[in-house]
């Protein structure tokens, strides 16, 4: 694996600031899911059921703002969005510890529809501010800083809420958030491509049919297979180690399965040439298929090696494939599509496991990660062969 694509990336304007301030602003919007449900169970003394049906609403609403924020961006820029989303991220998260569940429950709805935009923006800026030769190692840096991320906001979260309380934890989660959408207002990365012409500068975005190919939906379908697989496979680690009396080790376990995924994101950033990104989800639902075999706790962790290794370069190789799809002028739009597909893939893949565990064992939610997953790469394949992608024709000519 050779660093100089990365070196190359970082070396380009207004890069390296653009992925510290990702890698730092996603760490608050990490933790959220977690320090709902450890204030709904903890503080309220309410069950898991109600804990899941609040973070069920902010994921419900987050699939949905996320196309009207993105298409928002392209029309108006990031400024307006960021600041308006940021506000009320502020005003949510410093009076929530304070509503009643039924409140709460409206709130967090709304908190996800009104999201600060990050994960999408940071993709759609990246690929604006990276030439499509180095954007597979531009998002598989991204895709492993993301990676940090998600191993220290809920880390945070849980550490935080036992040590001061939900109250304050909550109180600091909205903090982060004030500051992430803050750092990006004042950053103020580009949206879109310069443009010498004034007018096509001014030119509304073009109709959604003109670049909703069947290959973009094909992605779609891809990006919520992996997601799906994450998931399902994050809580069969879990229900293992439950079975053999390990919770204790769970932390480590799901620690390493992390690494591994940074490992295989580094190194698919310095390949010289990329995968299809229909290759990489159906090899990473073929390899975590079988993991529910293997009847020892202690060997999970090997186990999970070539699975972990292609989740940070199934979202990689997605987002990549989707830049080159879409005009720099609905960017925005699709990436908010992408971000909906991500959520409604983890949306789907907790409660459908967790029935599999409770009704079959825990070996079960491996098998039906990788069939799942496989599934939806399956039905992908037709749509990514149907057409031309007219996304790309029309990206060639704008």
């Amino acid at each position: 694996m050779s660093v100089d694509p990365y070196r190359r990336v970082l070396a380009l304007p207004g890069v390296r600031a653009l992925m510290l301030v990702g890698l730092v602003a996603r760490v608050p919007v990490t933790a959220t899911g977690l320090t709902l449900t450890m204030y709904v169970v903890k503080e309220l003394g309410l069950g898991f059921f109600q804990a899941g049906l609040v973070g069920a609403g902010a994921t419900l609403g987050i699939a949905v703002g996320a196309p009207v924020a993105g298409r928002l961006i392209d029309r108006y820029g990031l400024r307006p969005v960021v600041g308006v989303t940021t506000v009320f991220q502020l005003a949510f998260w410093l009076t929530a510890s304070f509503l009643p569940y039924a409140a709460l429950l409206a709130g967090a709805l709304l908190s996800g529809i009104l999201a600060i935009p990050i994960m999408g923006l940071m993709r759609q800026c990246v690929s604006v501010m990276v030439p499509p030769e180095h954007r597979r190692p531009a998002y598989s840096l991204d895709s492993v800083l993301g990676e940090i991320s998600y191993m220290i906001g809920p880390a945070f979260a849980v550490a935080a809420s036992a040590a001061v309380g939900s109250h304050w934890t909550m109180a600091a989660v909205g903090v982060g958030l004030v500051g992430a959408g803050a750092a990006l207002y004042l950053l103020n990365p580009p949206t879109r491509e310069a443009s010498d012409d004034p007018a096509a500068s001014a030119a509304p975005p073009p109709r959604r049919r003109e670049w909703l190919s069947p290959a973009l939906l094909a992605l779609l379908a891809v990006s919520a297979a992996g997601t799906f697989v994450v998931t399902a496979t994050e809580l069969s680690i879990v229900a293992i180690l439950e079975d053999d009396h390990a919770t204790t080790w769970s932390g480590l376990v799901i620690g390493l399965w992390c690494a591994w995924s940074l490992i295989g994101g580094l190194v698919y950033g310095g390949l010289k040439k990329g995968m299809s990104p229909l290759t990489v989800a159906a090899l990473m639902a073929l390899t975590t298929a079988p993991v529910g075999f293997v009847t020892d706790w202690r060997l999970l962790a090997f186990a999970l090696i070539p699975a972990g290794l292609l989740c940070a370069p199934s979202m990689a190789s997605a987002v990549d494939a989707l830049s080159r799809l879409v005009p720099d002028t609905s960017r925005g739009e699709a990436m908010g599509l992408h971000s909906t597909s991500l959520t409604l893939g983890l949306a789907l893949g907790g409660p459908l496991t967790g029935w599999v565990i409770d009704e079959a064992g825990a070996a079960w939610g491996f098998l039906l990660a990788g069939g799942v997953g496989l599934l939806l790469v399956l039905v992908a394949v037709p749509l990514w062969r149907a057409a031309p992608r007219r996304g790309a024709l029309t990206a060639k000519t704008a």
